[in-house]
């Protein structure tokens, strides 16, 4: 890992805190040693950031102007929280702490008042059924893949116990209560696709990437499949 990676990584722990935290237990979190952390923290100190305590009281990052200061209205806390609580309880451990990572951002610059109504806020999401059909390893990957927009290889099972290998252009993941599922271009079908993330076997990020951008497959599968674009395409 980089130091500025670190360091980075040194705020997002920080901020997830509203006490001052160990610096053993920050360290141990990042897997450096204690003389390492103090010149992290020196570092971030340097850089501007409020970072308050000592060596045997803890440490505490104060709100400060990383982002710029923000107001929101109840109804949007509770969507954000809800929204990031469902993204870290339901997702791969890389997404899942993203979600508590921007979290923890969003609460670091809101206002007294308004941090306090987010971090005690009762709205919670339940246990996900899929979580222990897909390993994260694989949902990760594919997520990924989506991202990058490069083709995939896999082994894959469909609902008759049929195998096949297949070479996909993955353009969009669905996270279904049951299991996620991702939609791509078939080399071998030469059609789109949809596949069951529990039915995908030695899945593999291949090099190269897919020909067609993944904003246009995503508009020509929505047209196939008669979906109309959600409130997010349109804006």
């Amino acid at each position: 890992m980089s130091r500025a990676l670190r360091l980075t990584q040194l705020q997002q722990l920080l901020r997830r805190h509203r006490r001052p935290v160990a610096g053993q237990v920050l360290a141990d979190a990042l897997g450096i040693s204690l003389r390492t952390l103090y010149r992290d923290i020196e570092t971030l100190r340097e850089q501007g950031a409020d970072l308050r305590g000592e060596a045997g009281v803890g440490y505490q990052l104060t709100p400060s102007d990383t982002l710029p200061p923000m107001t929101l209205p109840p109804a949007e806390i509770d969507a954000l929280v809800l929204g990031l609580r469902w993204v870290a309880a339901r997702t791969e451990p890389a997404l899942a702490e993203a979600a508590r990572d921007a979290l923890a951002r969003i609460a670091h610059v809101l206002p007294a008042a308004r941090r306090e109504a987010l971090r005690d806020s009762g709205l919670r999401v339940g246990p996900s059924r899929a979580a222990a059909k897909v390993p994260p390893a694989r949902l990760q990957a594919v997520r990924e893949a989506v991202g990058s927009q490069q083709r995939l290889k896999f082994g894959y099972e469909d609902a008759h116990g049929q195998r096949s290998e297949r070479i996909v252009w993955p353009f969009a993941l669905g996270y279904f209560d049951e299991v996620p599922m991702l939609a791509a271009w078939c080399e071998r079908r030469e059609d789109f696709r949809h596949f069951r993330l529990d039915r995908i076997r030695q899945v593999r990020v291949l090099e190269d990437h897919y020909l067609v951008p993944r904003a246009t497959l995503l508009r020509r599968w929505q047209k196939a499949q008669g979906i109309a674009p959600d409130w997010l395409d349109r804006s």
